[in-house]
């Protein structure tokens, strides 16, 4: 049977102290190869047994481990914290074996590798990269090594960013998150909007992300107006959170009714509120999302709004509507009503999934998580570079998930033309 045991006296009396790390780690890896193989193949390294499926190449002659036959082996160099390590990875007669340590890196931790390696060569890495730099042993990269790094993940990201978009898409839920980055000398905060939706196979996709200086309506109308170039029809609604200039460019671009998120109406709701009279605020809010008839959601919404009016007049002010971008016929009281609301004109089966951008809030998590590795972008296409390839997998997930929403619901939503014009009108 292949040993397990390193020799531990053996490997320091033949190291120095600096490459001690060194060969530690590499006697340990190809111990973890040979065990891997051993697993593979049924059988040891020499061993004769009944069980064993397959067979490594002949290697005649084994010598040490610092000189192992070149027939039965395939160099490979490992990049680690102790350094550059050579290793030796076993060839079989049937197959292939690739080390689960060594597995090939997903496309957004190449695309996270290729935005640091960047921001490291242009000199616009804050400390915090700088330390990661140095710790991936990424110092020694040329600018034409991160040049062929970016173009290989560019291709892919941008192919997924531009695919066509085929079939009807009655949902859309469209959010934002912000990040830092480097343009014109300055550093700046830019918008990253990500759109998701839901086509008639109850299937949920990214459809695209953009980057942009900030959620005006003309940035918006940009965004949209390219997922329709690309095919996005059929939108029957858009959830997002309170932003006026989406929700002018969705009535515009797409011709769609509006969702604003429960979620986040609820947040700033209590945000109006002292912290003593929160949870009361929040159970005599939460009575109207009770309700699964929708005019009688409408009703108790107006009728909570009553109640709380004398003792949480900025509540009910927000419930009528108040505070909002007045319009040339004056405010609507009724608009954050209908906003809040617009999800009940549709099956309560697909209710839970449409009152708010949920869907969303992991991805978004996500790309915060990745983002705030690299904290100051060199560019926007880094950017692009880095969200798409996190949205590329995330579309890879879904794909082979189950399906977000029943097909037979969704059928009917889409063929329903007459309750799409009614949730547009509103």
């Amino acid at each position: 049977m292949t040993e397990t045991m390193i020799d531990l006296p053996g490997v320091i009396a033949k190291s120095d102290d600096t490459d001690f790390l060194r060969e530690l780690i590499q006697d340990a890896a190809q111990r973890l190869m040979d065990i891997e193989v051993a697993a593979v193949c049924g059988a040891g390294h020499g061993e004769r047994s009944p069980e064993r499926e397959n067979q490594r190449n002949h290697c005649p002659g084994r010598r040490l481990r610092s000189n192992l036959p070149r027939g039965g082996y395939r160099p490979r160099r490992w990049d680690t914290r102790a350094g550059t390590i050579g290793l030796n990875i076993p060839k079989l007669r049937k197959g292939s074996y690739f080390p689960t340590f060594l597995e090939p890196r997903r496309t957004a931790e190449k695309a996270l590798m290729a935005v640091i390696q960047e921001a490291y060569i242009h000199g616009v890495s804050t400390r915090a990269v700088d330390d990661l730099v140095r710790a991936m042993g990424l110092t020694g990269t040329s600018k034409s090594q991160v040049s062929w790094l970016c173009e290989e993940i560019d291709e892919r990201v941008q192919v997924f960013l531009n695919r066509p978009l085929e079939g009807d898409w009655p949902f859309l839920w469209l959010d934002a998150t912000y990040v830092k980055l480097r343009e014109g000398g300055r550093i700046v905060s830019m918008a990253v909007i990500v759109a998701v939706a839901v086509n008639a196979d109850g299937r949920r996709e990214i459809l695209g992300i953009a980057v942009m200086p900030s959620e005006a309506e003309a940035f918006w109308s940009d965004f949209l107006r390219s997922l329709t170039r690309r095919g996005l029809r059929g939108v029957q609604m858009v959830i997002s959170d309170a932003h006026e200039g989406l929700k002018a460019a969705a009535r515009k671009i797409l011709g769609s009714g509006y969702q604003r998120c429960r979620v986040h109406f609820q947040r700033n709701l209590l945000a109006r509120v002292g912290k003593a009279n929160k949870p009361v605020v929040s159970a005599v809010v939460k009575t109207v999302f009770a309700e699964t008839d929708r005019d009688q959601a409408h009703a108790r919404w107006r009728e909570v709004a009553d109640n709380l009016r004398d003792r949480f007049r900025d509540v009910a002010k927000l419930m009528d509507g108040e505070g909002v971008k007045r319009s040339i016929r004056g405010i609507d009281r009724s608009r954050n009503e209908h906003d809040v609301l617009a999800y009940m004109a549709f099956d309560e089966s697909l209710r839970s999934k449409l009152h708010s951008t949920n869907p969303l809030e992991r991805v978004n998590k996500e790309i915060k998580r990745r983002t705030n590795v690299v904290g100051i972008f060199p560019n926007r296409e880094a950017v692009v570079r880095l969200v798409g390839a996190l949205m590329l997998e995330q579309n890879d997930e879904w794909a082979v998930s189950r399906r977000y929403m029943p097909v037979e619901k969704l059928t009917g939503v889409c063929d329903d033309a007459h309750a799409a014009t009614m949730i547009a009108a509103q």
